[in-house]
C-alpha cells in the first residue's frame, strides 16, 4: 500500500511540474495578409493588409494552436523547431496539422528592429498567412 501511494504522490507531482513549465499564450491580430502560390508553383505578391479582430491562442498544455476567425481554425502541433535567432528577428517554428489534417508550418515572428512587432505566420504548400499581433491577456 505504501509504494501505491508513493506512485501516487510522484505521480501528482511530476503532472504538476509539467504543467508548470508548459503556458497558454494569447495574440490578437490588427491586420492579415495573404500571399498564393501561382500555376507556375512560384509565389504571388502578398495582398494589401486588412483589418482583423482575430485571437489567437498558442497552448502549450495541449499542443495546439487556435485561430478564432470566422471559421474557427485549429492546429495541432506535431513537433516544435528550434528556434532561430538573427540580428533583425527571432522565429518560433511549429510543424502542424489542421484540422483537416493539412500539413503546414506556423512562425511566430520578432521583429527586433521594427520595435518588436509580432508577426503570426501560417505557411501551407499553397498558401500563406500572415497575422499582425501582439500579445494579448
Amino acid at each position: 500500500m505504501k509504494i501505491l501511494k508513493s506512485l501516487l504522490v510522484c505521480l501528482l507531482v511530476s503532472f504538476s511540474i509539467q504543467n508548470l513549465t508548459a503556458q497558454v499564450y494569447r495574440f490578437k491580430a490588427t491586420s492579415y495578409s495573404i500571399a498564393e502560390k501561382d500555376a507556375n508553383g512560384k509565389w504571388g505578391e502578398w495582398s494589401e493588409f486588412k483589418e482583423s479582430t482575430v485571437v489567437i491562442t498558442l497552448d502549450g498544455n495541449k499542443d495546439r494552436v487556435i485561430v478564432g476567425s470566422k471559421e474557427l481554425q485549429l492546429f495541432t502541433i506535431d513537433t516544435y523547431g528550434k528556434n532561430v535567432t538573427t540580428e533583425d528577428d527571432d522565429t518560433v517554428p511549429l510543424n502542424c496539422t489542421d484540422n483537416g489534417g493539412g500539413a503546414c508550418t506556423i512562425l511566430i515572428i520578432t521583429r527586433k528592429k521594427q520595435n518588436n512587432r509580432k508577426q503570426f505566420y501560417i505557411n501551407y504548400a499553397d498558401v500563406k498567412f500572415v497575422y499582425n499581433v501582439y500579445s494579448w491577456d
